[in-house]
């Protein structure tokens, strides 16, 4: 009975630990591979030996120009955020306080828009943005992404505002500011932590993208760095230089994890406050 009891006690620490190497293996493995050198890519060891940084400075060579496309994808996502974040921020705060015909029907449209695969406006908007001249832009990318960042934004902050009291408003109406200087002195101020964490998902989510930058793009210089990995060459037509993508993969997923742990405070703060502090 008390080694049962021990056992149970250990259950739910146990079952996190097997979660997060579930989850965190694949990048341990990518990290592993990232250090090895181009001759040991393929050995099942758990460690490098020797370590080798050799697929880092084929990374940053010249030649596959990832330098510029981690600038692009910085640039892509970060817009993407910042535009979705502004024009969310508004819709969600009609949305969650405002009553007008047709709501919840609009509310569902915004949350069906982010249900359509992008492969099914890929299409289109190539033939729209060719005919416009906004192929190898960054608008070219930034719209469509809009397409699946600005609903996911509108919902998390939707329910957000909902948590806030409305007394809050009415508090300072009373006190002699109109709806709007209410919004944007007391409630925007009092939502800081649900804005911040909708921003990190929806910058995660532009980064991660593939498809639409890989579509809109056909300049080396235009691409994003998802994009610049699928076209890493090696030293002959037909080598995949496996070692290099470990390497930039690494690249990519650090800064998220590194925004993740710095932040995760507030990220959780987000995700279950409301306005009553």
């Amino acid at each position: 009975m008390i080694l049962t009891a021990k056992w149970r006690q250990w259950l739910p620490y146990m079952g996190v630990a097997a979660v997060m190497a579930y989850c965190l293996a694949p990048f341990y493995w990518m990290l592993v591979s990232s250090l090895r050198r181009s001759t040991d890519i393929f050995s099942t060891s758990l460690f490098p030996h020797p370590v080798s940084f050799e697929n880092y400075r084929a990374v940053f060579s010249p030649s596959q120009g990832f330098s510029r496309a981690l600038l692009n994808s910085l640039i892509v996502a970060g817009v993407t955020t910042v535009l979705s974040l502004l024009l969310a921020t508004f819709t969600a705060y009609a949305m969650a306080r405002l009553e007008f015909r047709f709501k919840r029907l609009i509310l569902t449209l915004i949350i069906a828009t982010s249900m359509f695969p992008v492969v099914s406006i890929v299409v289109p908007l190539l033939k729209l943005f060719t005919d416009i001249g906004w192929i190898n832009t960054y608008q070219a990318m930034i719209v469509p992404s809009m397409s699946f960042t600005l609903p996911l934004a509108v919902w998390n902050l939707t329910t957000f505002f909902r948590q806030m009291p409305d007394e809050l408003e009415h508090a300072a109406m009373v006190d002699g500011c109109t709806r709007g200087q209410a919004f944007r002195r007391i409630i925007v101020p009092l939502a800081a932590p649900g804005i911040f964490t909708t921003a990190i998902i929806t910058f995660i989510a532009a980064w991660n993208e593939f498809l639409i930058a890989l579509s809109m793009t056909n300049k080396p210089g235009m691409q994003t760095a998802t994009v610049a990995i699928s076209k890493f060459s090696g030293a002959t037509t037909y080598q995949t230089p496996y070692g290099s993508q470990m390497a930039a993969g690494v690249l990519v997923t650090v800064p998220l994890v590194i925004m993740v742990l710095v932040f995760q405070r507030r990220i959780v703060a987000g995700l279950t406050a409301g306005a009553a502090k």
